[in-house]
């Protein structure tokens, strides 16, 4: 989620809490709660695939101290040299040195202007909540609070909405670290004495035209090893010079590093070597990760969670599905603002977040498709003529109960295919199981469920049909159901609430350990259903967060950072670390492949081949573009 709708997110939290605590295609409809023929008619042994999606961290944000088992290796800043075990530099330590840069004309995903920091950006609080309280949380003053508030977590877990809080102001030099205004140019440990795990933490910005830029992408910087040329060396620069977006208003006077209350936040990493996200490290000891899965679109949650069922970005249309213009302010246009270093003109979650990318004349476009075509495979941008895409995140055009979107800041209901199209036309079941869905459907002002996070809800083919809707959308404790009674359909996605996803500052990393291990837990708990069930557990994008793995740009839209991605089955045992080049459209060609079907449409990214790597370097494929389709992660020669 983009930092401008996690603000919002967060307010109308508070005040649901507050009064809470003071107070068109048409397909054959599923019969509810059987699973249909076409499910057990699988290429594999899996009969059900779960994907739960958590919230903004990379690879290298959680496993960049990661030890894999014996016998495995891992790309991640350790195996690097970038940092020692403790978290401490390393002796490559400057190989992930950032840089300030000066644009002051057009927009530059690659400035020449550069030079390196001294020290780094100052470490700021950015939305860290500063003290727990009854009617602002998370993090909330008691238990009974938490319950009121959260349904979707075990009672042992409810306490972690409790803890957390900064005990500093936010938006302000975060003093629990001693040198946080003194950092040296490079990865630093999030926690410390004063930062426990269990502690909410900053949200660097994750938005289209400033990750693009974070990357620094040029053929003039390639190497072998890194054909791309993309150097992710502006992470700090980007946050502290426009960081969440300027909403198309004037720069702040007096504009400082420290303005937009992010300063150094991208940097940071959990040192799981020393304890942190003990239930990730102990997953993927025990099952197959992957060190080379990727968010697919560069920027925030709507526009990633929508690859995650059509396999390509959505753009604005009319209402017969033709290529629109949207309203002006929501056009974006990150060309600095005069007399300003990087300042965007237009930008931000209602100052804009579409580009028409077939223009290389409209703002921002025409780096990025120069880039594009600069490349020795020239990936084909994908952007169809006159559509304006969205990039980041804006309303679904639809309610819960199936009524259109009227909301400003509101992308017009869609008539793209998705992967529901295909599963339902093939009488194959499917959910998408989002937290707090009951509660939005009876009221769409509440707060804790994610409509942008949620891809079918975009869909005519889905929304507009009440008997769609009641089959296929439902809430956290359909799923406790569906898996306890053993009537899980073939194809879940999982999604947590507000609360529960993961997000920095909103969120922790602990609790989206907790949610996912009970729907693990329950799932093995039903020794028929866990045979023929794998569990996909990955985020929606890297949160802004710096990440030190290989990017292979597949369109316009992306590839974005590495995220993590671990594949929980019978037949995915033993703590096998997986370097196949992946994104989130890997899924669905898991899907695909498993069931049967076609790509989504045509010109969807499940129509890439797989990679193919040299042996000396598994990281990159020489068939680009080109990503897996998960098959990698299994081993079905093992007994279950």
């Amino acid at each position: 989620m983009c930092q401008d709708s996690l603000t919002r997110a967060k307010q109308r939290l508070r005040w649901a809490l507050r009064a809470a605590v003071s107070a068109s295609v048409v397909f054959a409809p599923l019969v509810p709660g059987l699973a249909q023929a076409a499910d057990a008619e699988t290429t594999t042994p899996i009969k059900h695939v779960i994907i739960i999606i958590g919230e903004n961290h990379t690879y290298d944000n959680i496993y960049a101290t990661y030890k894999p088992v014996a016998g495995q290796t891992v790309s991640n800043l350790l195996s690097k040299g970038i940092v020692n075990a403790d978290g401490t530099p390393g002796p490559h330590f400057a190989r992930a040195a950032q840089y300030s840069a000066t644009v002051t004309g057009d927009f530059s995903i690659a400035p020449a202007d550069k030079t390196p920091y001294s020290v780094l950006p100052p470490a700021m609080t950015d939305g860290v909540p500063t003290a727990a309280s009854d009617a602002n949380g998370p993090p909330f003053v008691s238990i009974a609070v938490a319950a009121k508030a959260e349904n979707a977590l075990s009672p042992v877990d409810l306490p972690l909405l409790t803890t957390g809080a900064s005990g500093i102001a936010s938006h302000s030099v975060d003093t629990r670290y001693p040198d946080a205004q003194t950092m040296a140019n490079g990865p630093f440990p999030i926690t410390n004495a004063k930062i426990p795990y269990d502690s909410y933490t900053p949200s660097p910005v994750h938005r289209f035209y400033q990750m693009w830029q974070q990357l620094d992408c040029s053929v003039s910087h390639a190497t072998a090893d890194n054909p791309s040329g993309c150097l992710s060396d502006l992470f700090p620069w980007v946050e502290v010079t426009i960081g969440a977006g300027s909403n198309g208003k004037a720069q702040p006077a007096n504009f400082t590093d420290r303005s937009t209350g992010e300063g150094n936040t991208a940097m940071g990493f959990f040192n799981i070597s020393a304890g942190d996200a003990p239930y990730f490290k102990d997953l993927a000891d025990r099952y197959t990760s992957s060190d080379n899965f990727h968010q697919s679109v560069q920027g925030g949650t709507g526009a990633n969670h929508i690859v995650l069922g059509t396999g390509l970005a959505m753009y604005y249309s009319d209402d017969q599905g033709n290529p629109a213009t949207p309203p002006a302010n929501e056009i974006e246009d990150p060309r600095p603002q005069a007399g300003t270093n990087n300042y965007y003109s237009q930008d931000g979650y209602s100052g804009g977040s579409y580009s028409n990318c077939s223009d290389p004349a409209q703002p921002g476009v025409k780096p990025i498709l120069d880039y594009l075509s600069s490349l020795p495979y020239k990936p084909n941008p994908h952007c169809e003529k006159g559509a304006y895409y969205l990039l980041n995140n804006y309303n679904p055009g639809y309610l819960g109960d199936g009524t259109v979107n009227t909301a400003t800041f509101t992308i017009p209901p869609s008539t793209m295919p998705t992967i529901a199209d295909e599963l339902s036309n093939r009488s194959i079941s499917w959910r998408y199981y989002g937290a707090g869905w009951d509660a939005y459907v009876k009221d769409p002002s509440s707060p804790l469920y994610c409509n942008i996070c949620n891809p079918f809800q975009y869909s005519k083919s889905v929304m507009t049909q009440a008997d769609q809707r009641q089959e296929h959308m439902k809430d956290i404790p359909d799923l406790d159901s569906d898996i306890k009674s053993g009537t899980l359909p073939a194809v879940s996605y999982v999604k947590p609430d507000g609360l529960t996803d993961g997000h920095p500052a909103s969120s922790k990393l602990n609790l989206f350990e907790a949610f996912t291990r009970r729907i693990v837990d329950e799932v093995q708990a039903n020794p028929a259903l866990w045979a023929s069930t794998a569990i996909l557990i990955t985020m929606d994008e890297g949160g802004g967060s710096w990440d030190s793995g290989y990017v292979q740009p597949l369109d316009f839209f992306g590839d974005g950072t590495r995220i993590p991605a671990i594949m929980v089955s019978a037949y995915s045992k033993g703590g096998r670390v997986s370097h196949v080049y992946g994104d989130h459209v890997s899924f669905l060609k898991f899907v695909e492949r498993n069931w049967g079907l076609k790509p989504v449409s045509a010109d969807s990214r499940d129509n890439l081949p797989n990679p193919q790597a040299l042996s000396g370097n598994p990281y990159v494929p020489v068939n680009s573009p080109a990503i897996g389709d998960l098959t990698d992660l299994f081993d079905f020669t093992a007994a279950p």
